[in-house]
């Protein structure tokens, strides 16, 4: 297991922010260039008393899909395990023999990989999100290593948090392959010793469940005040198939503008006609955020009409109800 700690990722900043901010891009390279993923999706779970550890769900996702969610900007996404319903469509593949251990298993996902660059992902990392993910290939793409992998709190390696050079990972496969007649029951260290590596510490996204009790430490933290929003619009938008990253603050400003100045009723159905105007104008996040500029200007009228009205010396327009301003 890699130890959990929580640090400023416990009281509300995100996990990418809590350990300092991403490389940038080097120039020339664009920051959505193509990679591949790789997830390992087997094993035997015996922590788990075998239970099938990529189905265990944490806020209401499997393991699987939360992982599936940080690579999905991946060109080609394969998964090493035998196939099953996934929120987003992957390719499958399989190590021969069929628990033959990490190596091989990498071996059996990197025969479907076309891109240069390749991320090589565990099936059991819930904290795991898209910037982490963007910083280890930020950080491979601008130098010249074989790969980046992240570090736990005590600074052990995780090669299953990784981006790695596909070459590179051909060229050691191979090695061993020659070297031991084949890559079943090879220990990943094998392979990652032989290449050059730059490391990155994150004690959260690398925090993996190997055992029933990482599991409900990581329950616990994603229903924490600080997380559980965010945790529960990703679940949503998975659930749902949506992919649009919107601004969340204007929604809630725009919920609690109807709830205060209309009705509180009118939190949920407003947002409810807003998602459906934006998704009538195209759908994207600037249609949603005109859609809720708009009702959150008409909710702010709304409830200045009842400050007006309950100030009788300010009537409405300057005038008395019932009468008109001299023309002469």
């Amino acid at each position: 297991m890699t130890e959990f700690e929580p640090p400023a990722a416990a009281h509300g900043t995100p996990p990418a922010a809590a350990h300092g901010t991403p490389p940038a891009a080097a120039p020339g390279i664009p920051p959505a260039a193509a990679y591949d993923a790789v997830v390992l999706a087997g094993g035997a779970a015996r922590r788990l008393g075998g239970a099938d550890k990529p189905a265990v769900r944490i806020g209401g996702r499997s393991l699987l899909d939360r992982v599936l969610a940080a690579c999905a900007d991946a060109r080609t996404t394969v998964v090493v395990a035998g196939p099953r319903p996934t929120a987003r469509p992957v390719t499958w593949a399989r190590e021969d023999p069929p628990g033959g251990g990490p190596v091989a298993a990498l071996d059996a996902g990197l025969r479907h990989v076309t891109a240069e660059h390749v991320v090589l992902l565990s099936a059991d990392l819930p904290f795991l999100d898209s910037r982490t993910v963007g910083a280890l290939l930020d950080a491979l793409r601008r130098g010249a290593a074989d790969g980046v992998l992240l570090t736990d709190a005590d600074g052990r390696d995780q090669p299953l948090v990784a981006a790695y050079r596909t070459p590179s990972l051909r060229r050691e496969l191979a090695a061993l392959s020659a070297r031991h007649g084949g890559t079943a029951g090879l220990p990943l260290r094998r392979l990652t010793g032989a290449l050059d590596l730059l490391r990155i510490s994150d004690p959260v996204a690398s925090f993996d469940c190997d055992t029933w009790d990482d599991i409900a430490t990581a329950r616990a933290r994603i229903r924490e005040h600080g997380h559980v929003l965010d945790e529960w619009i990703s679940a949503v938008k998975d659930e749902l198939g949506i992919d649009l990253d919107v601004d969340t603050g204007l929604l809630l400003d725009l919920a609690r503008d109807a709830a205060h100045g209309v009705a509180r009723p009118a939190a949920p159905l407003t947002t409810f006609l807003v998602g459906f105007a934006a998704a009538r104008a195209g759908g994207d996040a600037d249609a949603v955020a005109e859609a809720a500029r708009k009702a959150v200007a008409l909710a702010r009228r709304w409830a200045e009409e009842d400050i007006e009205d309950a100030a009788p010396d300010t009537p409405s327009g300057g005038a008395e109800p019932g009468t008109r301003t001299d023309a002469g």
